[in-house]
């Protein structure tokens, strides 16, 4: 197999010739057909995410075939259409897994972070967080919905019920999620990087009310916000564009420290939570909705061997929508 490997943090992945994984009990071996590249691969690269497995394949937004079974994968098929997303395995046995919040497993695995991801041309999967994808849809055009898509899903689901969607950061996650939101009827709020024109344009195209800088206000108060950009000064900009008892839901998996705040902006039952990862409930949830949404994702294709040029231009703020690498 074919894999573009990170040796060291902070440095360039290494296009490697390695053994075909086989697959242990309750795993199967996958031929990758596409492979979103994620902001969160840049934390794990870049060295803002801690401990990552070395060497390490990158990757955790997956869309495959079956190829190969372990034992105990139930009524999986070989050429089954799979995809495998950032969590990557549980215990199932912690209080978290237990109580139905697998996605605080005390003991995780997650893809291309702590066990090799699908920078490759395969990879290995749990079972259990492989996930059916339709056989005859554009693989590249699925890969965004393995982590923008589902962690965006679980933001909004946070975010409760409210109409009026503040969302700072416009990347993957955003363009996926704005479609939902203009789904079900919501109005969503736009916010990019002061002067980002091409992006808050795109933003609009796809429904959003409005688009400005996140250095501005919203035209009328927010129900809630959603930051996917990992910039902590956002929280207190966020909180003062939400209405009293609004909700702030940080989306991302890191982000740089939040400022001290006056305590005015949290006061009248205004909240921050964060999101951290995602369930199999999410997965099953968000995926049944995406043909009744119609969603279309905007995508740039990469060969794999081109991977650190899609990391750079993610690093760089030079793409709308997702980056996908193609094996």
């Amino acid at each position: 197999m074919r894999a573009m490997v990170l040796h060291t943090v902070r440095t360039s992945l290494m296009m490697e010739e390695r053994p075909l994984p086989s697959p242990a009990a309750g795993e199967i071996r996958v031929a990758v057909e596409a492979c979103a590249v994620c902001r969160t691969d840049l934390h794990v690269v870049d060295g803002d995410l801690p401990h990552p497995r070395l060497p390490l394949i990158p990757g955790h937004e997956i869309v495959g075939r079956v190829e190969a079974l372990g034992s105990g994968v139930g009524d999986r098929k070989p050429g089954e259409r799979v995809g495998v997303p950032w969590l990557g395995h549980t215990c199932g046995h912690c209080p978290y897994c237990v109580s139905g919040h697998e996605n605080l497993c005390d003991e995780p695995l997650f893809t291309g972070y702590t066990r090799d991801g699908g920078f490759a041309s395969h990879v290995i999967a749990d079972v259990a967080y492989a996930f059916s994808l339709p056989e005859h849809d554009d693989p590249v055009a699925l890969a965004p919905l393995l982590c923008a898509g589902l962690i965006g899903w679980r933001s909004l689901v946070a975010a409760g019920p409210g109409e009026r969607i503040g969302i700072y950061g416009f990347g993957a996650a955003a363009h996926i999620i704005t479609q939902v939101c203009t789904w079900q009827g919501r109005r969503v709020f736009a916010f990019t990087r002061p002067g980002d024109v091409a992006a808050q344009d795109f933003a609009r195209s796809l429904g959003a009310v409005s688009a400005g800088g996140s250095d501005q206000q919203p035209p009328e108060r927010l129900d809630a916000a959603i930051i996917f950009a990992p910039v902590g000064e956002l929280v207190p900009l966020a909180l003062s564009a939400v209405r009293k008892g609004g909700r702030v839901v940080c989306g991302g998996i890191h982000m740089s420290d939040i400022p001290s705040f006056p305590y005015r902006l949290l006061w009248e039952e205004r909240q921050v939570v964060s999101v951290a990862n995602l369930t199999r409930q999410d997965a099953l949830d968000f995926l049944a909705i995406v043909p009744k949404v119609g969603i279309r994702t905007q995508t740039v294709r990469y060969p794999l061997e081109a991977a650190n040029e899609a990391l750079d231009d993610l690093r760089s703020g030079r793409l709308q929508g997702a980056a996908v690498l193609v094996p």
